[in-house]
C-alpha cells in the first residue's frame, strides 16, 4: 500500500491517523505541493484532480479522503473508526463532515493560492479568510460536543475514531493559521487526549519524512 502525501496537507494528515489507528503498514510517497509536483503529469495520470492524498494498491488507485478512509474501514473493520449504533455513527459522520465538508475546502491550498494570486491578497487577508471559515466551524463543534451525553474522553466515546482524526488533523491547520482556539475548551481537550496517543503523534506534519 503506497500513500502519496504532503505532510502539511489537511487531508493526508487525517488520513495518516487513520492508516495508523487501523495499524495498517503502508509506504510514505511525498508529493511537494510546494513545488507543484502534484501538475507533474505522472501524478495526474494517477489523480486527475492531482490532489492528496491518493492511495495505491496494487491495481487499486484510491482518491478522495472520505472514500480512501470509508474503503479502510470497510475492508479494515477492527478497529473500528465508527459506533455499532445508527443513530451514533450518523452523528459521527456529521461531526466529521463539519470539518471535511465546511471547514477544510475553504482553507485549503488551492483557494489560498487563488486569494493571493488572483485575487491579490496579502497574508493578512489570507490569515482572516481561514480564521472566519475554521472559527465559524469550530463554533459548530463546540456546541455539538458540549451538548452530546456520549462524548467522552474523544468526540464520541473512550476510543478514537472518525471524528477525532479528521478534527485533529483541523486544529493542527488552525494553529498555523494563527486561529486562537481559547474559546473552544472542549475540541481542545479532544486533541490534548489525541496528543497522547502514537497514531497521532507519528501523523503529525512535523514528523512525516518531507517536513521542513
Amino acid at each position: 500500500m503506497k500513500v502519496y502525501n504532503y505532510f502539511r496537507s489537511g487531508t493526508s494528515h487525517r488520513l495518516r491517523i487513520v492508516l495508523n489507528l487501523k495499524g495498517l503498514d503502508w509506504d510514505y510517497v511525498a508529493v511537494d505541493l510546494r513545488a507543484e509536483a502534484h501538475f507533474d503529469p505522472a501524478f495526474k495520470a494517477l489523480n486527475p484532480q492531482g490532489f492528496v492524498p491518493t492511495l495505491i494498491e496494487g491495481d487499486l488507485v484510491l482518491t478522495q479522503s472520505p472514500a480512501i478512509i470509508e474503503w479502510l474501514e470497510e475492508r479494515y473493520p477492527t478497529p473500528p473508526l465508527l459506533p455499532v449504533d445508527a443513530n451514533d455513527r450518523a452523528r459521527v459522520r456529521a461531526l466529521a463532515a463539519v470539518v471535511g465538508c465546511d471547514i477544510h475546502p475553504l482553507n485549503n491550498r488551492r483557494v489560498l493560492e487563488y486569494l493571493r494570486h488572483q485575487l491579490h491578497g496579502d497574508e493578512a487577508a489570507v490569515l482572516a479568510w481561514c480564521g472566519c471559515w475554521i472559527n465559524a466551524g469550530f463554533e459548530a463543534l463546540e456546541q455539538l460536543l458540549a451538548a452530546d451525553p456520549k462524548r467522552g474522553s474523544f468526540c464520541f466515546g473512550g476510543q478514537p475514531g472518525l471524528a477525532d482524526a479528521y478534527l485533529v488533523a483541523q486544529v493542527e491547520s488552525a494553529r498555523r493559521f494563527q486561529v486562537d482556539l481559547a474559546p473552544y475548551p472542549f475540541i481542545c481537550a479532544v486533541d490534548q487526549t489525541c496528543a497522547n496517543l502514537q497514531a497521532f503523534v507519528q501523523a503529525a506534519p512535523k514528523n512525516q519524512p518531507d517536513a521542513l
